[in-house]
């Protein structure tokens, strides 16, 4: 009995005669503006801030109407705070003149932060292939660490896997499938200068993934053959590029007879599902999508027939 009443939390007279409303506003989240110079941005951040025109466009919008969404940070040690979403947000208010920002302070352990990092800015329209190659990476090893943990650790980030491979529990609530996401994170094996390419369209999604499979040295000699030659892969390029780097023989020679080859012409076209969605309603499937698309071009030939006719 003396054990247990050693446990006995009496409550404080203020806690005593608070309201349920505020009682309830003590266990949640409060939005707290926060001076701009305490803010530090997320180590190894991924997702690129640029100032180009939506930058510039979200500087004149906190102007006029002030930042809508608050920035989501963590407390340091230091006494600065570290942005785990809200990176672009936080620089547009600098270039706006702002002195601070509201912000919701969170407590959150490393990986969980990376989690929710990662998962807030995938929302973004556009995001390059080495943001999404280093963003998939982080979240795998933040999922990695946090299965190898007791299940009463992963309650920050609300999934204790279930018996389901890391990778799994990505795509269950990302844009990419399983394998597409294995791809992107092989992309974090490139050059920088191979990943620009990427990057820059210069180089094929699937041709770099196959790139990726060479030596650092031998990227670095693929590099100086491309410029050379002016020219990127093929995916059957890069292909063979990966087959005589595995068996050991690849080298300068190698790689220039490869890429001093006339391309074959493609003949087949491929129209991505990311490129003609904007133009159905949401509501439409694949097989639905195609019958439009060849209504559509039957009546623009019916027409182009009767124009010829005339």
């Amino acid at each position: 009995m003396k054990s247990s009443a050693k446990n006995i939390q009496i409550a404080s007279y203020d806690d005593l005669f608070k309201t349920d409303s505020e009682r309830l506003a003590d266990t949640q989240e409060r939005i707290q503006k926060l001076p701009l110079d305490k803010l530090v941005p997320f180590p190894n951040h991924p997702f690129k801030v640029v100032d180009d025109e939506k930058m510039l466009e979200t500087v004149d919008s906190i102007k006029e109407y002030g930042v809508l969404v608050p920035v989501l940070v963590r407390p340091k040690d230091d006494g600065n705070f570290e942005i785990v979403s809200g990176h672009r947000r936080h620089r547009a208010s600098i270039l706006a003149g702002k002195t601070e920002i509201p912000a919701i302070v969170r407590e959150m352990d490393d990986d969980a932060a990376i989690l929710v990092m990662v998962d807030s800015n995938l929302q973004r329209e556009t995001i390059l292939p080495s943001e999404k190659a280093f963003a998939y990476k982080l979240k795998l090893e933040a999922l990695d660490r946090k299965a190898g943990r007791p299940t009463k650790n992963c309650d920050q980030i609300g999934h204790n896997f279930l018996g389901k491979k890391s990778v799994e529990v990505i795509a269950e609530n990302a844009p990419d499938s399983r394998n597409q996401i294995q791809r992107y994170i092989r992309l974090t094996n490139l050059q920088p200068e191979l990943l620009k390419m990427v990057d820059n369209k210069q180089m094929a999604f699937n041709s770099a993934v196959e790139v990726s499979y060479l030596t650092g040295n031998e990227q670095t000699q693929l590099k100086s053959v491309l410029d050379m030659n002016e020219c990127s892969p093929s995916l059957s390029q890069a292909g063979r590029l990966k087959k005589y780097s595995q068996d050991g023989k690849l080298d300068a020679n190698v790689m220039d007879a490869i890429m001093s080859e006339e391309k074959e012409i493609e003949s087949k076209l491929v129209l991505k599902g990311d490129t003609i969605r904007k133009y159905f309603p949401k509501s439409y499937t694949p097989i639905e999508m195609q019958k439009t698309i060849i209504k559509l071009l039957e009546d623009w030939h019916r027409k182009q027939q009767r124009q010829q006719e005339r």
